[in-house]
């Protein structure tokens, strides 16, 4: 039997555990869920059975975790799809057309997937719409039909709808769209973000002007600056909108030759063309570690090579026997075949080999890691590509030609020109939030550990809201290892400990290995004072990320997780600068001495 915590089994039971018709459980234990998920993988294989016991093996000890719409959705007979993330067609700018991409949006809610809207299409507040002697409501008007919409929405699994609302920079009704959050309650189905593109950024370095239009006018001209003070502080307040760097990820998308992307799946980890869908699945690092504590522990990277391997596979066959909500989705993703494979468990796998997330030891650490799986990776969507033939899409000269692919190594740029890609897109950082939760509760995404424990708000079947209290599993696997009483390594850093910069070294770190991008959050203390919290997004541009969160708490927002109480201090003993962390007891890194509360 698997060795997890209670509360990661009840939120497997809760959200993955397939249960019939009267709702009475069907599987005993997650493995059955993995039996019932890789043979249904393995379906469109010419030998399901063999592929069927390898995929098993990559899911036992949850070394691959497939995405939650896989994990709940995979070998049963709902009418849900198995693709997390989706952007929505275009919205045309007239009221029938609105509403008929209304009618989209809630199909594809319901059917579990999270989906991504640019409102830049739609005519500015005041504009006149002809043959109605009427002005038009503005995008941000139209954006509140879509929340009243999604709040209506159970989608499955008892999965509520998520959106992402994104608007260009210079449209008429960019201020109206940055302020749309301030007050609570306000579009609480959405994430915000203000696609910011590179002519903005110079502009706002320049000091120059911004001209705001839309269909050929301009309707005011305003200082960049002045604009980009505005979504700062509205950030700064209420921790939205975030910003994506458009251009930067229209220019290094591998697919650049064949779609154009205007914005990204809720969590932002998906920049995808109209009607794009994506399924996901991330290698457990945390899983792959030889030795954990040891003064020799390391990650196994051929194991790493090989779950990589067999998870481009899954994923691809994901594919194939995925439903989707409306045909264009579908059509979409056959003709381009994007994956996202990602990690997850990446702080927890630094602290078992004995790593200070954030530091240049762990920076290179993780380079390392990185390229052995974006190589594992490419290389076995080349071999799917001889097998089985690349995506219909698939253009080789230009295909080569892209940003990405152009800084891949040697072999495996002939392998492509010899074979071709059987994926567009192959690498995604997704946060992993749930899935992790049930690995055991390893450390979300490419995420630092959050706390040693804390609670975290879940959304229970009748609709009401519970609380898990959980325990970060390497903490959980150091105390198997060591005892209640040994002190803890000073490489227990949790999010909140972090300096802003060595979060934003490594979210640039992980999308230089990545295809699509990261979703990655910044916590930063509530007393960061703006000048600061706005030289983090210059630098975030610098670095080269496709978009920056940062979340600074403030009472317009409330919290999912919670400290599990009490708050971070110096020791009381020895008075050391040292950490000390919540674990039913303080425990000071410095000296072990330990004090229950």
């Amino acid at each position: 039997m698997v060795a997890w915590s209670p509360a990661s089994e009840r939120i497997w039971a809760l959200k993955y555990r397939l249960a019939d018709a009267s709702g009475q459980p069907v599987e005993s234990g997650i493995e059955a869920t993995w039996d019932r998920v890789a043979a249904a993988l393995a379906a469109p294989e010419r030998e399901p059975a063999l592929w069927a016991a390898r995929f098993r093996a990559a899911l036992a000890d949850f070394r691959f975790l497939p995405g939650g719409r896989i994990l709940a959705g995979a070998g049963t007979e709902r009418d849900v799809t198995l693709c997390n993330c989706f952007v929505m067609g275009s919205l045309p700018d007239d009221m029938g057309g609105i509403f008929a991409h209304l009618r989209e949006a809630a199909l594809t809610l319901q059917q579990g997937g999270g989906i991504g809207y640019d409102f830049s299409t739609l005519r500015p507040k005041g504009a006149p719409v002809r043959g109605l002697g009427a002005d038009a409501s503005g995008p941000v008007s139209f954006m509140a039909v879509w929340d009243a919409m999604c709040a209506t929405i159970l989608s499955a699994g008892y999965r509520r709808g998520a959106m992402m609302g994104s608007l260009a920079c210079d449209h008429p009704d960019i201020e109206t769209f940055i302020d749309a959050k301030r007050a609570p309650g306000a579009l609480t189905n959405f994430n915000l973000s203000v696609l910011v593109s590179d002519a903005f950024v110079a502009a706002v370095r320049a000091d120059a002007p911004w001209p705001l239009r839309f269909g050929g006018r301009v309707y005011r001209t305003l200082p960049a600056r002045a604009l980009w003070e505005k979504l700062l502080r509205a950030a700064y307040d209420s921790a939205e909108p975030g910003v994506i760097f458009i251009d930067r990820i229209n220019a290094r998308n591998n697919l650049r030759y064949c779609e154009t992307i205007a914005t990204t799946n809720p969590c932002g980890e998906q920049p995808l063309p109209p009607y794009g869908a994506c399924v996901l699945g991330s290698v457990n690092l945390a899983a792959l570690v030889r030795w954990p504590f040891a003064e020799d522990a390391e990650l196994d990277l051929d194991a790493l090579a090989e779950v990589a391997r067999t998870g481009v596979r899954m994923l691809d066959n994901a594919i194939d026997i995925s439903r989707f909500p409306l045909p264009a989705q579908r059509e979409e993703a056959i003709a381009k075949r994007r994956i996202g494979l990602g990690i997850t468990g990446l702080a927890d796998a630094l602290v078992m080999c004995g790593l200070d997330y954030g530091a240049p030891a762990a920076l290179a650490a993780v380079r390392r890691w990185l390229a052995a799986l974006r190589r594992a990776a490419y290389l076995a969507s080349t071999e799917l590509a001889a097998e089985k033939g690349a995506f219909p899409l698939f253009d080789r000269e230009r295909y080569l030609a892209g940003a990405n692919v152009a800084g891949l190594e040697p072999d495996i740029r002939a392998a492509i020109a010899r074979d071709g890609m059987r994926n567009g897109l192959v690498t995604s950082v997704a946060p992993t939030g749930t899935i992790s939760l049930v690995a055991d509760n390893v450390s979300s995404g490419l995420e630092p550990i959050y706390a040693l424990r804390y609670a975290r708000q879940v959304r229970l079947p009748d609709g009401s809201e519970g609380t898990e209290h959980l325990f970060d599993h390497a903490y959980r696997r150091f105390r198997e290892l060591h005892g209640d009483q040994a002190p803890l390594p000073a490489t227990f850093v949790t999010a909140a400990e972090l300096s802003p910069e060595a979060h934003l070294q490594m979210q640039a770190l992980v999308q230089e290995y990545t295809d699509a991008a990261v979703s990655k959050t910044i916590n930063l203390p509530a007393e960061i004072d703006f000048a600061a919290f706005r030289a983090l997004y210059d630098r975030a541009y610098d670095l080269g990320c496709k978009g920056c969160t940062l979340y600074r708490p403030t009472a317009v927002r409330g919290a999912v997780l919670g400290d599990g109480g009490g708050a971070v201090r110096r020791c009381g003993k020895c008075a050391a600068a040292a950490r000390v962390h919540q674990e039913g007891c303080d425990l000071c890194t410095a000296c072990g001495d330990s004090r229950c509360l």
